[in-house]
């Protein structure tokens, strides 16, 4: 039988190409916003479709997928998981709210997980989506071989697991309030084999604006050839990877503000690298030699950390291009020079009889063609001449060949022969293994605040030291999409956002976000009640049986009256409402749980901020452990009492040896008043009376 597989495979291109483009995926959101509860759906009915649905086995799960074409050979599919939060058996609150600020938020009724997994890259063109095993589903069916074995309580532990993977090139979760947080996300330094982290990060900005997400957090604890990333960024950019798409530093770890990162960000890039600079009558370090060697390499001046970490992060992508072999093209025409091509071409011809009494095999350092002309030239065109000197054709058909010393880390210059089909004047380029070698070593040296090395004068070192420290200490950023601003210029209906407080709870209790409730533009005030009744019954576990009192401000109005009239088309009201917490529905009430801390550092710290705390022995009083005098790698005491404690128990204890001294030195000093007012007999009469 024969079997023509042409056709099959126009068929199987063409259904590919059909796809959503990964790079343009999702099309621009509409210009009705809504809120995400209810984009959330629509966007699933448009796009997914349903690979898992909820089960008796998963009561709390439901999966979806949305299949992306990358390019035509490769399929990359979209997971999105909806648990619901009410029926899981895992912990129902949420760990990133409770570090990022969100811990008064009350628990939400279900969670949207966004997951591009790490071996879904696999997936190719050639058996697209619809004629191929989908990937959720060859992950449903090692879910059916693992429930063959263990109980329906392991089956879900692992089906959990899958859930905190930090594998995934892309994992983020949306709570059913539109409050957001970024996971994890792993580019190609990360695993991918096809996409970037810049690729990565668009994709799920585009699906934050399309959703109408409201708030986005990250912890950015990225590293990037093996620095954090979050330092070295900060001293290049002045702000996390992340804030390219629009991340923020608001408040983090150890009570610092946005004021105290900006500093620490301005004192860092701006350190001057002078101190580092060679200086006379010393020996040469290594650090002063990697430095000066890069600056060989640039047309300007590097004067800062923050200059000498850009060049060098800019010359990684040329190390390995197919142009980084071509002869750059120095541009001085913003450099003031007081010499004239003839100096230069003489100070060159100087070097080149140098080098032509060198015996071939032997390099020549830069340093010693410098000491050997430094009676005859200026300083700065001699390093002008040796920055132009690599690669340049000489007498006999021989060239200049450069190379980086990789013991001392200083240019070397011999002349070698010319061969045929040699490149064309090639300079001294770095390869990217030797950059990201002394990359390392000068953020270890300059940087970062563990290894720097010491230099003069201290308090300089000390303050890069604290800048440092704090960067790193900076872990938490938020994105803000301000869908405020995008309602209030939509005019097509009503877009409200409803405050809500409770009549039958404490008004400092949690903290209660406002939801967007759409209505048209002919709707009444008992319409408007009954969207935001249905909309927090929707969206929060406790409220599920949350009812909209009145609105304040307008007493007993009736309520068939038009809603626009009274509270217009746009901006905010607030509402009053009873939500009785019967049947277990309390412990929804905080994404930080029922528990009661206490959280005051000597930092500054007033709540949870993801570092390692303990709590007090005596008062009961949690603090960081940095803060408490314990390293990071030290182990937490069995027993730990703080200094308030100490120091009140110092000052009981202190009162209560004063009050004893009292009590000791008042009967001495009255039976002494009264013997001397006795007189001598009376004296003597006591002692012998002791005495026998």
């Amino acid at each position: 039988m024969v079997v023509n597989e042409r056709a099959t495979k126009r068929a199987r291109r063409k259904a590919a190409a059909d796809l959503p483009d990964l790079f343009t995926f999702p099309p621009t959101p509409p210009e009705s916003p809504e809120a995400f509860r209810d984009n959330v759906r629509g966007f699933l009915g448009r796009h997914a479709r349903v690979t898992l649905p909820s089960s008796s086995l998963f009561p709390s799960l439901l999966t979806w997928q949305i299949a992306l074409r990358v390019d035509p050979a490769v399929v990359l599919p979209l997971d999105i998981v909806e648990e619901d939060v009410t029926r899981s058996r895992r912990s129902v609150y949420c760990d990133q709210c409770r570090v990022v600020g969100w811990s008064g938020h009350p628990v939400c009724r279900k969670r949207y997980h966004f997951i591009i997994r790490s071996n879904a890259e696999s997936c190719d063109s050639e058996t697209p989506f619809q004629f191929q095993q989908p990937q959720q589903e060859k992950w449903c069916n090692s879910i059916g071989a693992t429930a063959a074995e263990d109980t329906a309580d392991d089956v879900e532990e692992w089906a959990y697991n899958q859930l905190h993977d930090n594998t995934h090139l892309l994992h983020a979760v949306v709570h059913s309030n539109g409050f957001a947080h970024l996971l994890t996300l792993n580019g190609r330094q990360g695993g991918s084999t096809i996409l970037s982290g810049r690729h990565i990060l668009d994709l799920w900005d585009r699906l934050c604006q399309a959703l109408s997400v409201r708030k986005v957090s990250v912890m950015d604890v990225s590293k990037k050839y093996g620095m954090e990333y979050r330092l070295l960024h900060a001293v290049t950019h002045g702000r996390s990877w992340y804030g390219d798409w629009g991340y923020e530093f608001r408040s983090g770890s150890y009570a610092l503000t946005q004021d105290s990162y900006h500093k620490a960000v301005e004192t860092i890039s701006t350190l001057p690298l002078q101190p580092f600079q060679f200086q006379p009558r010393r020996p040469r370090t290594r650090l002063q030699s990697v430095i000066a060697f890069y600056q060989s390499f640039s047309d300007a001046q590097l004067q800062t950390t923050k200059d000498l970490f850009t060049f060098m992060l800019s010359l990684i992508p040329k190390s390995h291009s197919p142009t980084a072999s071509k002869k750059p093209k120095h541009d001085t025409s913003n450099v003031l020079c007081v010499w004239t091509a003839n100096d230069v071409q003489h100070v060159q011809q100087a070097m080149i009889k140098l080098l032509s009494a060198v015996r071939e095999p032997n390099w020549v350092s830069k340093r010693a063609l410098r000491g050997a002309l430094y009676k005859t030239f200026s300083p700065e065109l001699l390093d002008y001449s040796l920055k132009h000197l690599g690669g340049q054709l000489v007498a006999n058909n021989m060239v200049i060949e450069t190379r980086c010393n990789p013991d001392s880390t200083d240019v070397e210059y011999r002349l070698e022969p010319l061969t045929i089909g040699r490149s064309e004047l090639k300079p001294n380029f770095p390869s990217e293994q030797q950059i990201l070698g002394d990359l390392k070593f000068l953020y270890d040296s300059i940087l970062h605040p563990d290894t720097m090395l010491s230099y003069a004068p201290q308090a300089v070192r000390e303050n890069v030291v604290d800048a440092a420290t704090k960067l790193l200490d900076c872990k938490q950023f938020i994105k803000d999409f301000k869908p405020d601003k995008m309602v209030a210029a939509d005019p097509s209906g009503i877009h409200l956002w409803c405050h809500v407080q409770l009549s039958d709870h404490p008004k400092d209790d949690f903290v209660l976000p406002p939801e967007l409730i759409v209505l048209p533009l002919n709707a009444t005030l008992a319409d408007l009640k009954s969207e935001a009744t249905k909309a927090f019954q929707e969206v929060y576990a406790m409220f599920k049986r949350f009812e909209v009192e009145e609105l304040f401000g307008c007493g007993s109005i009736n309520d068939s009256i038009t809603a626009k009239l009274l509270v217009g088309t746009s901006g905010s009201v607030d509402m009053k409402g009873k939500c009785p917490a019967k049947h277990g529905l309390n412990r929804f009430r905080m994404e930080r749980g029922i528990e009661s801390w206490i959280v005051d550092c000597t930092c500054g710290t007033k709540d949870d901020d993801g570092e390692r705390m303990l709590a007090c022995d005596t008062c009961g009083v949690w603090q960081h452990t940095r803060c408490a005098g314990i390293h990071c790698s030290d182990e937490i005491p069995a027993k730990f009492v703080c200094l308030r404690c100490m120091s009140s128990y110092r000052e009981k204890n202190q009162s209560t040896c004063d009050s004893a001294k009292e009590a000791n030195c008042a009967p001495l000093t009255n039976t002494t008043c009264r013997a001397k007012a006795a007189g001598p007999g009376v004296a003597n009469l006591n002692m012998t009376s002791s005495v026998r």
